[in-house]
C-alpha cells in the first residue's frame, strides 16, 4: 500500500531544518528552504521508487536546494570571525545591516544530542568559511555519517573527489565537529549566578565568571570585545541596562545555554532587547554572542514582554 506523502515525509522535517541551517547559517533561510524541499519532493513523489530511503531522498533534495541557494549568497559570519581586531574604548559602536550575519538556531534538550552538537555556533560559523560543496561533504560525512560512496551519490561527485573535499574541509574546520555540548544541568550553578548578576548589572560578578580570553560579540555590531576588562568597560559604558532593570528567560540555542534579555521600558514593562547565547568550557564562560534581531524571539518561544 502506498503511504501518502505527508505521512512518509513529515517525520524528517525537524532534522532537515537543522541540515539547511548548517548549510546556510540562517534560521530564516533554513525555514524557507525546507519548504522548498518539501514542495519539490511532493511534486516528485509519484516518481519515488523507494530505491533509497525516504530520509536519504529528502536529504538529497534539501542539499541540492541549499547548494543552489548558496550560489547567490555570501557567507554568514559572526563579528569575531570577520578577521578584525577586538574593539577598544576608542572604537564607537556602529551597526552594519549590510552583512548577512549568522543567526542562532533553537534547539531542545530533549532532542538527540547529535543535532545539538552539530549546530553549535562555533561549528556553524566555521562551516561558513568553506566553499558550499566542501561544506556539504563535511556535513554529510561527519554529521550525518554517510559513507564516501553515499555522499558521492548524493552530490553527483566521485568518491575520490569526496575524500579530497573532506580532507580540505577538515584542514579548515579542525576538530570542531567533536565538541561536546555542555548540558545546562551540568552548569546550573554558573548559569544561576549569571542570571542573578546580569539582572542586577553586577559587573564584577559578571566578569568573575569569564575565562581570561572571553569573547563578547553582538551582531549586527561588527565590533567585538576580548577579555574581562574590555567587556566590563563595554557593560559599564555602553550597555543601557540599569541595576535590576533587566529580566532573563532561559532557552536553548545551538545546543548551548541562551537567554532572552528584556529591559524595563518607561511604562514599567520589560521588552525584548537581545538574545544571548553562551559558550562554556571548564566552568567558565568563554564566549557570549548577543543577537539583536528581535524577530528571533517568537521563534524561540519567547514572549513579547517579561
Amino acid at each position: 500500500m502506498t503511504v501518502d506523502f505527508e505521512t512518509a515525509a513529515d517525520p524528517f522535517r525537524r532534522e532537515l531544518l537543522a541540515h539547511c541551517y548548517r548549510m546556510l547559517g540562517s534560521l530564516h533561510d533554513a525555514e524557507d528552504l525546507v519548504q522548498e524541499t518539501y514542495l519539490r519532493a511532493w511534486k516528485s513523489y509519484g516518481k519515488f521508487e523507494g530505491r533509497s530511503s525516504m530520509r536519504t531522498w529528502l536529504y538529497r533534495i534539501a542539499t541540492n536546494v541549499c547548494l543552489t541557494a548558496l550560489d547567490s549568497r555570501t557567507r554568514r559570519p559572526l563579528p569575531f570571525g570577520l578577521g578584525t581586531q577586538s574593539a577598544t574604548e576608542r572604537d564607537p559602536l556602529t551597526e552594519d545591516h549590510e552583512v548577512p550575519w549568522l543567526e542562532p538556531f533553537p534547539t531542545d534538550p530533549a532532542v538527540i544530542v547529535t543535532e545539538r552538537e552539530s549546530t553549535r555556533l562555533a561549528f556553524v560559523a566555521a562551516l561558513q568559511h568553506l566553499p558550499p560543496r566542501q561544506r556539504a561533504v563535511l556535513i554529510l560525512r561527519d554529521v550525518l555519517k554517510l559513507s564516501a560512496a553515499e555522499t558521492a551519490d548524493e552530490l553527483e561527485m566521485t568518491v575520490a573527489a569526496v575524500n579530497s573535499a573532506l580532507q580540505r574541509a577538515h584542514a579548515q574546520v579542525g576538530g570542531l565537529t567533536e565538541e561536546q555540548v555542555v548540558e545546562p544541568a551540568d552548569a546550573k550553578a554558573l548559569l544561576d549566578r549569571w542570571v542573578k548578576a546580569f539582572e542586577a548589572k553586577d559587573i564584577p560578578a559578571i566578569i568573575g565568571m569569564f575565562a581570561e580570553d572571553v569573547v563578547w560579540e553582538m551582531p549586527p555590531f561588527p565590533q567585538w570585545y576580548h577579555g574581562p576588562e574590555m567587556v566590563a568597560w563595554h557593560l559599564a559604558n555602553q550597555c543601557p541596562a540599569v541595576p535590576h532593570g533587566a529580566r532573563m528567560i532561559a532557552v536553548e540555542a545551538n545546543g548551548q545555554p541562551a537567554y532572552g534579555l528584556y529591559l524595563r521600558d518607561d511604562d514599567g514593562a520589560f521588552r525584548p532587547f537581545n538574545l544571548q547565547v553562551l559558550e562554556i568550557a571548564n566552568d567558565r564562560i568563554i564566549r557570549v554572542s548577543s543577537f539583536f534581531d528581535l524577530s528571533l524571539f517568537p521563534r524561540f518561544g519567547l514572549p513579547s514582554t517579561a
